[in-house]
């Protein structure tokens, strides 16, 4: 699952963190993660599933990872997928519409732009979601205890549990458990998704 056409930063013009900067961040966040659980470079890389070359080129800040290598990783090292992309903030921060750190799904036309990551003892971390029609992005579970809430902003789409994933309408809001496969399907051109990871 490594690497992918498009990847943090892509189509993120005006953005707080440029493409080169949010590589830079991902790759010491990485490391800095990966040393805080005293895990080697073989070890993290085969428990995300990804190659060791992928991961030795993510830390050297070279490459585009996809958001799937990055939840990989981010369930890996038992961390939120936030502390891997999110850079520091000020005390008072925007995020204008088509600014903020990108990822994009390396299997369907999916990009979740971080909003709001996790404070220290809070649990939650927020994304805007932009998806077209066609490819399902389907995820692997999250970390244990994890709930997705969904709130639709504009088109249509599916999302929840990979076997009964519900339709929803513009203003429409779902929950459902993180920690096992789920869905995001968007059924309308320019669907727009706010998504609200809590963790346990």
């Amino acid at each position: 699952m490594s690497g992918s056409n498009s990847g943090p930063g892509a189509g993120a013009s005006g953005s707080d963190v440029s493409g080169t900067e949010l590589i830079g961040l991902i790759s010491a966040s990485i490391r800095r993660e990966r040393e805080r659980a005293g895990l080697s470079m073989a070890e993290l890389a085969r428990r995300a599933g990804i190659a060791k070359s992928t991961l030795s080129q993510l830390e050297s800040g070279v490459g585009n990872p996809s958001v799937e290598t990055l939840w990989a990783l981010g369930v890996a090292l038992d961390v939120p997928f936030s502390r891997l992309v999110d850079p520091p903030r000020p005390v008072v921060r925007v995020v204008r519409a088509g600014e903020g750190p990108v990822t994009h799904s390396e299997r369907a036309d999916y990009a979740a732009t971080l909003l709001a990551s996790c404070p220290p003892n809070a649990r939650r971390d927020i994304y805007r979601i932009e998806a077209e029609p066609g490819e399902t992005r389907a995820s692997d579970p999250h970390m244990p205890g994890t709930v997705e809430h969904v709130l639709l902003g504009t088109g249509r789409a599916l999302a929840g549990p990979t076997g009964a994933p519900v339709e929803l309408g513009p203003g429409d809001y779902v929950s459902y458990p993180g920690d096992a496969p789920h869905v995001f399907r968007a059924l309308a051109p320019g669907t727009l998704a706010v998504i609200v990871m809590e963790h346990v």
